[in-house]
């Protein structure tokens, strides 16, 4: 008894959707390097080597809910810091990668300065033979222990913005 042709396509096809789940070591070292590179580009408050990272129609989502920024965004928060050279620094101390074709999505823990201890998860796109940013979110890591005191802060009247305290919310040093 013959199999029909449509119903053998989708059992071969589901059978080699889990062969690209990892990525080859190279492919999995040069989205490393370009998120390194990036993290070391905000760290020195290098603006050119920093947004260059990103794709055109990257979304930024940084710790505070109103921050969902597109790169043109992202750029104006973050003019004043580097202009003064005060760039966040944030240094991955794990990462897991997932490459398929032409996407790599990604999650790190962050070592992060002036934030504790923070992770990280996003999307690249490979673009002209770079992996380029297309979406970050950074987030705050909270123990479970400590949660119920987050939650009780968070209903409080909120404090002034970053702005009119002269910090901003992603600056680490």
């Amino acid at each position: 008894m013959r199999a029909p042709l449509p119903l053998l396509a989708l059992v071969f096809g589901l059978a080699g959707c889990g062969a690209a789940q990892r990525p080859s070591a190279d492919d999995a070292a040069a989205v490393g390097r370009a998120l390194d590179e990036w993290h070391a580009a905000a760290a020195a408050s290098d603006a050119p080597r920093y947004f260059a990272a990103f794709t055109d129609d990257a979304i930024f989502l940084g710790t505070d809910a109103t921050e969902r920024w597109t790169v043109a965004e992202l750029r104006a928060y973050a003019e004043r810091p580097f202009a003064q050279g005060r760039g966040w620094v944030m240094r991955a101390v794990r990462r897991d990668v997932v490459v398929e074709g032409e996407l790599a999505w990604f999650d790190e823990d962050l070592e992060a300065v002036n934030l504790g201890p923070a992770r990280g998860s996003g999307v690249l796109r490979r673009e002209g033979g770079r992996w380029r940013i297309a979406h970050y979110n950074l987030a705050i890591t909270v123990p479970n222990e400590r949660f119920a005191a987050v939650r009780a802060l968070l209903g409080e009247a909120p404090q002034p913005a970053a702005e009119t305290s002269g910090e901003t919310s992603i600056t680490t040093e």
